[in-house]
């Protein structure tokens, strides 16, 4: 069945690029198309040329979704309830939102799968093919990002397709599914209200993004937030400030639009806070420059603690290649950064994916150019509640955000609740 399938496939194909119809415009003529392919087919099987098929009606509907819609996926990409899309090869799973690792009913194979690819990527204006191995782009109305290669870069077609979360991430709502507590969520609403440096750690999908999100919803209406990002994710509502997105380089090999270029050129626009959506390579280096135009900074970064994060921002800076030494990259970023918050994530049993701060660090002064921490806010395991240590950022951090909240309580009175509307 499957090679009748291939067979009908590739004449519909075949038919609408001879006729140049488009197959969302032309979706009745295309329908037609596959409606005579599948005749035809039936048609040599009374002439002994290959096996009939048992519902030429599904068979219509199955051509039809892979050369007008998203064949297989046209289903899977529908559904609210699936987190992370694999490709590989003719090989496609899943991710639902209990964490679960799935596969598709409906068969598929590498080249249908490269042209649902293909389809994405023209809505977007990117493309996939030798002179561009790698590509990603957002997709499926901007509400996922596609990440694909193939070779010779990957031995096969190597795919993932991550929906974003729809919902406006607030502080609040990351309370309300315990990924904070509501001492930890007044303690980062009152770090946002100043112009603070935070790092934003954890493996992939352990929320990050999220985090960021509702960090930059906390921001003051006031200040000028400007948001890079090699594909976009970031989905705030900003009234002051802008989202800037990075650019591969055309066929021709020109108009290359790095991270690095965007976050170089937002020290420029008089910014308040520079926000870079995942620091991964020299972008890095230029974020020790807003420690000179006196800015703050947000970013995430992918690591396994806390600790590790600063040491992956270095080894990113360092990778600019710029004539400075490590010991001076840790030295700048010691003084520039004030607080990484870490998390992590698990699949709890059958039941959802928990996604949760681990721990947030204040980065404190120290007499080595290396880093030293304190822990704020500490989470033993995943289950565990996320506890204040009762210790408070180093002196000069906590008067800079007790000046920009001089209208109520300290910071003290906050972590102990003493402040209302602001978790």
């Amino acid at each position: 069945m499957t090679d009748a399938y291939e067979d009908i496939r590739r004449r519909v194909v075949a038919a609408i690029d001879e006729r140049k119809l488009d197959v969302h415009v032309d979706r009745s003529a295309v329908r037609a198309l596959v409606v005579e392919a599948v005749e035809d087919y039936q048609r040599s099987v009374q002439l002994g040329q290959s096996r009939p098929l048992a519902d030429p009606a599904a068979m219509v509907d199955r051509v039809l979704r892979s050369v007008a819609d998203l064949g297989p996926l046209t289903s899977l990409l529908s559904r609210h309830d699936i987190e992370e899309v694999f490709i590989e090869g003719g090989r496609v799973t899943y991710l639902d939102a209990s964490g679960r690792l799935r596969a598709i009913d409906e068969p598929t194979s590498e080249r249908e799968n490269r042209q649902v690819l293909d389809r994405l990527l023209a809505e977007a204006d990117r493309r996939l093919d030798a002179s561009s191995p790698m590509v990603q782009a957002r997709v499926l109305g901007e509400s996922a990002r596609l990440t694909a290669v193939i070779p010779p870069v990957s031995d096969r077609l190597s795919a993932t397709i991550r929906r974003y979360a729809l919902r406006r991430e607030t502080l609040e709502t990351m309370v309300e599914r315990s990924a904070l507590s509501a001492e930890a969520a007044r303690f980062l609403w009152a770090v946002m209200q100043a112009t603070t440096s935070v790092v934003v750690s954890g493996p992939p999908g352990a929320g990050k993004t999220s985090l960021l999100s509702a960090l930059i919803g906390a921001v003051p209406a006031s200040h000028c937030v400007r948001c890079c990002e090699e594909v976009r994710e970031l989905h705030v509502p900003l009234v002051h400030g802008s989202f800037y997105e990075a650019r591969p380089p055309a066929l021709d090999g020109t108009g290359e639009i790095s991270l690095r270029d965007l976050v170089k050129l937002v020290l420029a626009m008089r910014p308040d806070r520079i926000v870079v959506g995942e620091v991964r390579g020299a972008e890095a280096f230029e974020l020790t420059r807003a420690v000179n135009a006196g800015c703050g900074f947000a970013c995430t970064v992918h690591a396994n603690s806390a600790p590790d994060a600063l040491d992956a921002l270095v080894n990113a800076a360092l990778m600019a290649g710029e004539n400075v030494t490590e010991s001076v990259v840790r030295k700048v970023f010691a003084s520039a950064i004030d607080f990484v918050v870490h998390l992590d994530r698990d699949a709890a049993g059958d039941g959802p994916i928990r996604r949760r701060v681990m721990e947030i660090l204040a980065v404190v002064p120290s007499l080595r150019d290396d880093f030293s921490t304190q822990p704020i806010f500490v989470r033993e395991h995943l289950g565990a509640p996320l506890e204040w240590t009762g210790a408070l950022p180093p002196q000069p951090v906590t008067d800079r955000i007790e000046r920009a909240i001089d209208d109520g309580p300290g910071l003290r009175a906050i972590l102990g609740g003493h402040r209302e509307g602001v978790a």
